[in-house]
């Protein structure tokens, strides 16, 4: 497949003509002179072939017979094939006579973009190809970026750590780079993105390439405290400081001391909670719970949420002034379905985590893949990859593996996606024998079977020679 090169102007992109005979050339050539189309010519598949070797054309306007007596077509179609396994997406536009029209129908089929029959009209070509070359501008220009996201994302993997992220897309691109930025200096990062996204692999990257990255790195996960433990569990509490405290509790803060801390899902955190964190943010020191004494403790605060914080603000749901404290650098994660550049090289290596024999996606599983729109990000393709991996022994990936019915399918539920997830690990460790997977879960096996089929799950490896219950 071709690789554009990168020096190429857009309005370079030239219309190349391919016919044997002189007078047609010339009238062509003139014709896109008078509407301002740059153009090259070539009267042998060879020559056309050779130029299409070296130069990004816009467009291939092209004979369907190049020797004399020949009417066939066959010498058309043998081009069209050679020019299109050199260049798949390459616009071509085929001009036939009667005796080689039905050669120039097939090739339509096959991926021609058009045929004009001779003598063409000379608005029709013109309108024809301007069309054509609107489409191939904008799919080199994606083309170059796609190349300069590549060149840019090894350049980036070579000086810092990307802690295995994998991605393909610009727009990952740039958010990867500006965190690995901001990584250097002591400033608060406030990740947002919907849920799923990969926002605590990129709070990793930030500690992994900070002046912290040898000293703890603490996630916590704010959303999943309670109200009434939040204090203690970030700051601490002495012995006796409530009901149940018969130790002195160490908080995260100062077990994060010289080092990171994680808070995801902060919009979670009480407004009561949010009081005390800012208090520690403003002056860098707290207060375990049930003592006098202020303790300082140096910790770089990243952040997370899915929520949106100026809604949270407006409501009175969320300090304005903490907000302010966490949100020195925002970095913003696109959901997948907006970066959907990324969505094959992930399935991918989703694909070959999980799987233990050789295995890749077909082309309507990929098609599928392209066409979902992502509700539950990078977690459900991780998801549906590991369903994948466990449903099939096949070498190739099916649409079906993956749990859609068509090019579609609807969401699964938080808890249901959970409760997959746990089953398909404990499948996963089992090596596909249920009554293993049952002991993992701590159930029956008979409660399993049930479970699975609530869920959809079946299971095409060593399970095959179970019987399940009646």
């Amino acid at each position: 497949m071709r690789r554009y090169n990168h020096d190429v102007n857009d309005q370079d992109l030239k219309v190349l003509i391919v016919d044997d005979q002189a007078g047609v050339v010339t009238a062509l050539q003139v014709l896109f002179d008078i509407h301002g189309i740059s153009h090259i010519s070539a009267s042998t598949p060879s020559q056309a072939l050779k130029i299409a070797a070296t130069e990004t054309l816009g467009a291939v306007i092209q004979d369907m017979n190049f020797s004399p007596n020949e009417t066939s077509g066959r010498e058309g179609v043998e081009l069209f094939r050679a020019l299109r396994l050199q260049d798949p997406s390459l616009p071509i536009l085929l001009v036939t006579a009667w005796a080689s029209l039905e050669a120039a129908v097939e090739l339509v089929k096959e991926g021609a973009n058009d045929y004009l029959r001779k003598p063409w009209d000379d608005d029709g070509i013109i309108n024809r190809l301007r069309d054509l070359l609107k489409m191939r501008e904008l799919e080199v220009e994606n083309g170059r970026l796609r190349l300069m996201t590549e060149k840019s994302q090894k350049a980036l993997a070579e000086d810092y750590n990307l802690c295995g992220l994998v991605y393909a897309s610009p727009a990952m691109h740039n958010t990867v780079a500006l965190a690995v930025n901001v990584a250097q200096s002591d400033a608060p990062v406030l990740i947002t993105g919907p849920s799923g996204s990969g926002k605590e692999r990129l709070a990793e990257i930030i500690q992994a390439n900070s002046r912290r990255s040898d000293e703890a790195f603490l996630r916590v996960n704010v959303g999943a405290i309670p109200a009434e433990l939040m204090e203690s569990e970030l700051f601490g509490a002495e012995s006796g400081a409530f009901t149940g405290a018969s130790s002195r509790r160490i908080g995260h803060f100062e077990s994060a001391d010289k080092g990171t801390l994680f808070l995801d899902e902060i919009d979670a955190l009480s407004l009561s909670g949010q009081v005390k964190l800012l208090r520690v943010l403003q002056s860098g020191e707290f207060r375990r719970l049930g003592s006098s004494r202020s303790y300082k403790a140096d910790v770089r605060i990243i952040s997370a949420t899915n929520a949106d914080l100026d809604e949270a603000i407006s409501t009175m749901r969320f300090r304005e002034d903490l907000y302010y404290r966490l949100n020195v650098v925002e970095l913003k994660i696109p959901s997948l379905e907006k970066r959907r550049d990324d969505i094959l090289p992930l399935a991918r290596f989703f694909l070959e985590k999980f799987s233990d024999r050789e295995q890749i996606l077909s082309s309507r599983a990929e098609q599928a893949l392209l066409d979902h729109t992502w509700p539950g990000n990078v977690r459900e393709l991780e998801n549906r990859m590991q369903r994948a991996t466990v449903l099939s022994s096949r070498p190739e990936i099916e649409v079906e593996d993956l749990g859609f019915d068509g090019a579609h399918l609807e969401p699964l539920s938080s808890a249901d996606d959970s409760e997959i997830r746990n089953v398909l690990d404990a499948l996963e460790q089992s090596d596909g024998v249920v009554a293993r997977a049952a002991e993992v879960l701590g159930i029956s096996r008979q409660a399993l079977y049930r479970k699975m089929s609530k869920l959809g799950i079946e299971v095409h490896r060593k399970a095959r020679s179970e019987r399940p219950p009646h």
